[in-house]
C-alpha cells in the first residue's frame, strides 16, 4: 500500500495521491467496522508530504537591502508613481501593506522619531476601501522606532504640496486611500528593473525578522517589532509587550543607512 501510493506520488503528484490515500482509508474502514479486514492498512503509511516546501518571500541581505534602497532613490518609475517613500518606509519597519497604507499623518512623531500603527485597509462587501482602527492582531496596534533615514523621507514628504496636506501619509491620486493591490501590482512592475524579481511587498518583512534574528536581538524584539500576537507562552506571560525597540532603528541605521 505504502510503495503504491508513493509510486502514484512520483507519477501524478502529491495531491493525488494523498486523495487517493483518503478514499482508500474511507473504503477499508467501512471493511474493519464490517469486520472483513482486522485493521487499517492505510494507517500503516507514512506522511505524503511534498517533497519541496512551498517557496516563502525571499528575504535581502543586508548588501542587497542597501543596494535596492539606492536603486528606489534613483528611480524615475518609482518616483512617478509615488513608491520610493513607501517602499523606504517598508524597509524601515517590515509594516504589512495594509499597515502601511492605512497611516496618517497624525501616526508620525517626527520629533520621536517613530510611527504608531493604528489601523488598516480592508476592502468591504458594497462599500469598497476602507480604513478600521484594527490590527490584524492585538499585537499589531504598535509603535514602531524609524532609523534616520525614515524619519528624513517623512519629514521631506511631510512639506511637500498636496501629499502633505492630505489625512493620509500616503494617498492615492485622487486623495483617497491607496489600494494595496495596486500598490502591490505598482511594485511588480518595477521590481525587475530594481534588480529583484523575486522579492515581494512581503519580503520586506522577511528581511526585517531576518536581520533582528541575524544581529542577536531576541524573537520578542521580533514579535513586537512586527506585531505578532506570539513568539510563545513563555514570552508572552514574562517579557515585556508594547516597547518601542529603538535598537531596530538602529540597526536599521547601521544595515543601509548613508546618511
Amino acid at each position: 500500500m505504502d510503495a503504491a501510493l508513493r509510486s502514484m506520488r512520483t507519477a501524478h503528484g502529491t495531491t493525488m495521491a494523498r486523495q487517493a490515500k483518503t478514499i482508500l482509508q474511507g473504503g477499508l474502514q467501512l471493511a474493519v467496522m464490517a469486520n472483513v479486514i482486522p485493521a487499517n492498512p492505510v494507517r500503516d503509511v507514512q506522511s505524503l508530504r511534498s517533497k519541496t516546501r512551498p517557496k516563502g518571500a525571499t528575504a535581502l541581505s543586508a548588501d542587497q537591502l542597501r543596494t535596492l534602497l539606492a536603486e528606489i532613490r534613483a528611480s524615475e518609475y518609482c518616483a512617478g508613481n509615488d513608491l520610493a517613500d513607501p517602499l523606504i518606509i517598508l524597509m524601515a519597519t517590515g509594516l504589512r501593506r495594509s499597515e502601511l497604507l492605512a497611516l496618517r499623518w497624525s501616526d508620525f512623531d517626527a520629533n520621536a522619531g517613530t510611527l504608531t500603527v493604528t489601523g488598516k485597509l480592508v476592502r468591504a462587501t458594497g462599500a469598497g476601501l476602507q480604513r478600521i482602527d484594527e490590527a490584524k492582531t492585538a499585537a499589531g496596534m504598535r509603535t514602531v522606532a524609524l532609523p534616520s533615514f525614515a524619519v528624513t523621507a517623512l519629514r521631506h514628504r511631510q512639506g511637500r504640496d498636496y501629499v502633505g496636506q492630505q489625512l493620509m501619509i500616503f494617498p492615492s491620486t485622487a486623495g483617497t486611500w491607496r489600494d494595496p493591490n495596486n500598490f502591490g501590482k505598482q511594485w511588480r512592475a518595477v521590481r525587475d528593473d530594481l534588480g529583484v524579481p523575486g522579492v515581494t511587498t512581503h519580503s520586506f518583512r522577511k528581511t526585517m525578522a531576518t536581520l533582528i534574528d541575524d544581529n542577536g536581538l531576541s524573537a520578542r524584539v521580533g514579535a513586537d517589532q512586527l506585531g505578532h500576537a506570539k513568539v510563545s507562552m513563555t514570552q508572552d506571560r514574562y517579557m515585556a509587550r508594547g516597547k518601542v525597540h529603538h535598537e531596530v532603528a538602529d540597526l536599521l541605521d547601521a544595515t543601509i543607512s548613508d546618511e
